[in-house]
Order: C-alpha cells, then structure tokens, then sequence
C-alpha cells in the first residue's frame, strides 16, 4: 500500500470502531422496530412467532380516533410550547443582556429549571397543582377566589402541563440567545448608536436579523426535542383526564405496554421517527443554506 493512499484511509480506520458502535446501537434497533411494526406482535410472544399482517398496523393507527387525538395534541402542545419559549426566551436575553450588579447570578437562576430531571419536574408541579394543598390554590383561596382544576380537568390540564414546559425550557432559549447576542459585531452596533436608531430600533433591525441564524436552530432543535416530551406529562397527568394530555410518545408507551400491542407501538414509533428526521433534515438543509451564503459574500469581499 502506498504513503498516499494509506493517509488517505486513516481518517476512515479512526472512524471505523465508533461507525460499527453506531450501527449496532443505532441502526439495529431502528431496522428491529420497522420490522416489529409490519408484525401482529404482542409481549408474550417472540417476534418471530409473530404473524406478518404487513402495512395493517399503520392502516389501523390512521383509522383510530385516539391515534388522531393523540397526533393533534402532539402538534398543538409542541406549537404553543416552543412559540411562547422563544418568546420568552429570546426577550429574556434581551432584558439580561448589560452589565448589571449580580447579573451573572441572576443568569444562573434562570437555567436552574432546566437542570432539574423531568421526573422531578413533574412530581414538584403536580404537588404544586394539588386541589387542597398545592401552592397555586391555597395562594387563590386565600385570596378569595376559586381554587382551579389544574388537572382534573382537560383544558386546564393541557394549560398545566405547558406551563411546566415552559418553566424547564425557556432556560435553553435563553442560553442560546444569549450567547448569540454576545457574539453579535459590536461594530455594528456602534454604528446604529451613531445614527441616531433607538433601543428597540437596534433589537428589530441589527440585534434579531444578526441573530437570525441562531435563533432558527434554536428553534428547530427545540421542536424536535418537545415532540419527545415523556416523564413529565406522564408523572403529572399519565395523559389524563381522557385523551386531553396524552402526547404521541405517551400513546406508544401506553400501547406497548398496557395495550400489549408492540406491533401498534413501532408503527406508531415510526410515525414519530418520520416527523423528527423531517425536522431533522430542515436544520440541515438550513445549515447548508447558511454556510452556501457565508461562502459567497466572502467570494464576493474577496473579488471587491
């Protein structure tokens, strides 16, 4: 083997080990659940006494209400969470971003909540949410209104659960604004000073537009990560009451395992996998966009 050819292939033996590491716990599985979904499998049997029904499964979950109720709840949490999270977020690291007295500890307060495990987020905000001894009802109570039913009842109940998303969330926009808005050109800012643009001129017209790029990743990595959401509306509600909370991730657990439809749960598992690779595929696509564009105004600086 030639001095050429061998530097050549020894980027690819570095990669090889951790390459055979990701296909056996990585693609393995997923090639094992688009399988199991073409089976009408159950938990008492192996998969290979399972009958091949081929594409029933999804026909079926596409025919079922609950399945449907599940997706839009999905789709609607995962809508409503991350628009008020950027929000939020993005005002947050504009309010915080100056040089105040003990702002570096203000700044660590607010990316406590997402430090916090989900399981423990969501025992916390049910005890919070508790009719007679959670801390939002005493606190109305004695105040003289009407305790609320925070999750006995479904619109509240979704309400509920957002609220606790968003308390453990926002902290992930806000670092990356934050880190964004600090790596802006202050150049660009002194010059907007010069001419005479107000405060909130330099967010709309110099501050968000440079920020831009961060802010859509930050975005789309936020979605993909809210259509996953788990432990905390299942420690808090289990999806109750009725269908009002039940996510579709929660709707594959329940289906694996107190449905005992493993067949049901992968196709339903490949259904998610589908929307999260398309979010997935998105963010890369705008990556690549971005870098195309970086790659021609410095063809077109270095041509000037």
């Amino acid at each position: 083997m030639s001095l050429a050819r061998a530097s050549r292939l020894t980027p690819y033996m570095f990669l090889a080990p951790a390459a055979l590491v990701l296909a056996v716990a990585l693609f393995y599985p997923i090639c094992y659940m688009i399988y199991a979904s073409f089976l009408d499998w159950n938990p008492s049997q192996r998969i290979g006494e399972a009958d091949f029904v081929g594409i029933r499964n999804y026909i079926k979950l596409f025919g079922d209400p609950n399945f449907r109720e599940s997706l839009w709840v999905t789709l609607k949490f995962a809508g409503i969470v991350v628009t008020l999270e950027m929000i939020i977020g993005v005002g947050l690291a504009l309010l915080l971003d100056r040089n105040i007295r003990g702002m570096s500890v203000l700044r660590t307060l607010f990316i406590l909540p997402m430090m916090i495990a989900p399981i423990v987020v969501g025992l916390m905000w049910r005890y919070m949410y508790h009719p007679t001894v959670g801390i939002f009802n005493k606190t109305l109570t004695s105040l003289g209104f009407d305790s609320v039913p925070w999750l006995s009842d479904g619109s509240w109940a979704f309400a509920s659960v957002i609220i606790a998303d968003i308390w453990q969330w926002t902290p992930f926009i806000f670092i990356l604004s934050l880190a964004a808005l600090q790596s802006l050109p202050s150049s660009a800012i002194e010059a907007s000073k010069i001419d005479g643009a107000t405060a909130w001129q330099q967010i709309v017209y110099i501050k968000l537009p440079l920020m831009l790029p961060v802010l859509i990743v930050t975005l789309l990595l936020r979605l993909i990560d809210s259509f996953k959401v788990l432990e905390v509306i299942l420690v808090m509600t289990n999806g109750g009451p009725g269908l009002s909370t039940e996510i579709l991730s929660l709707r594959i657990n329940r289906t694996a395992s107190e449905f005992r439809e493993l067949g049901e749960a992968a196709a339903m598992s490949n259904l998610l996998l589908i929307v999260l690779l398309i979010l997935t595929f998105a963010m890369f696509i705008y990556n690549k966009a971005q870098d195309a564009r970086a790659a021609r105004l410095r063809a077109v600086e270095e041509e000037a």
